[in-house]
């Protein structure tokens, strides 16, 4: 029980949620071991106590999944936000089933498998609603390599061909862009943006393409000070390089609906090869990364759906 909630702790702080909801990451167990929240609550004060409480609630809600039953899955994830007051709850659930995932990468039991399926029908878009984009690729990733180990390894196999040659690429082509986004007078934050191998499994499926024809395999993050500055990095984009028809999305006049904004471009970049690049400003680079944990206001108790 402990390293379990040991790593759920770590991984509630990565998020970086606050010090009650790590706490009562780490103690949820402890009331149906004392019968009951008394104790919790006169050591630990009635937050953590309340806290704990909602997430053994979601624990006894153990959902049946079927795959591709969307429509049943999509009414199991409403029943799990229906069922707390407070949203942090959520996060430390989703922390829970991630470190779970992570041990069963260590012990390979048959079991996985549903708790993989089921992280993918209802954990994984849950995070995506929430906007916890840290918790969701790695639960979708773990879920990916325990439900399809032969294509997760052909994927991760390709993604690491030529690693040493794509890598210079990208290094190339941050320098191409920074030299010119500082001829426009942008003083913009460019890396590397990660490769989630669901992800890319994901586009490939959906899109009907092959895994050479992936444009966000080689990618790069520009994260600039203000709105202005990304709207003028996307244009120093488009002039440095040639953008793709139909592969440009404006989420920042347009933000999806768990609030994430970002433009998203794709481009022919040096040597005639594709390049995804997607602008930002670091608020909605954590907003990003975070979702509801990088402004969850934890004065304000949630009591109503319309809060909610």
């Amino acid at each position: 029980v402990w390293p379990h909630a040991l790593g759920l702790a770590a991984g509630l702080a990565g998020v970086g949620v606050d010090g009650a909801t790590r706490a009562a990451g780490v103690l949820f167990a402890l009331p149906k071991q004392l019968g009951g929240l008394e104790r919790l609550r006169a050591e630990f004060g009635p937050e953590v106590a309340a806290l704990a409480g909602g997430v053994e609630k979601l624990y006894r809600l153990r959902v049946a999944t079927r795959a591709g039953a969307e429509q049943q899955n999509e009414v199991l994830r409403k029943m799990v936000l229906g069922m707390v007051e407070d949203v942090r709850v959520v996060l430390v659930r989703l922390a829970s089933r991630t470190q779970t995932l992570r041990w069963f990468a260590k012990n390979p039991l048959a079991e996985r498998e549903g708790y993989a399926r089921e992280s993918l029908d209802i954990y994984s878009p849950l995070a995506n609603r929430l906007g916890v984009w840290q918790l969701k690729w790695e639960l979708e990733d773990l879920s990916f390599r325990f439900l399809e180990p032969d294509l997760y390894r052909k994927i991760a196999q390709m993604l690491e061909e030529r690693r040493g040659e794509r890598e210079q690429y990208i290094r190339d082509a941050m320098a191409a862009l920074r030299a010119a986004l500082e001829a426009a007078g942008v003083q913009a934050e460019i890396a590397g943006r990660p490769k989630h191998i669901y992800s890319i499994w994901n586009k490939m499926r959906s899109k009907g393409l092959e895994f050479s024809q992936v444009y966000d395999v080689r990618a790069v993050r520009v994260i600039a000070p203000s709105v202005r500055d990304c709207y003028t990095a996307l244009g120093v984009v488009h002039d440095l390089w040639q953008p793709i028809p139909k592969e440009f999305d404006d989420y920042i006049s347009r933000p999806k609906g768990n609030h994430y904004q970002s433009l998203h471009t794709a481009v022919i970049g040096p040597g005639g090869k594709t390049l995804e690049v997607q602008i930002r400003t670091e608020g909605m680079h954590r907003q990003a990364e975070y979702g509801v944990a990088a402004h969850w206001q934890y004065k304000e108790k949630a009591k109503t759906s319309k809060d909610f």
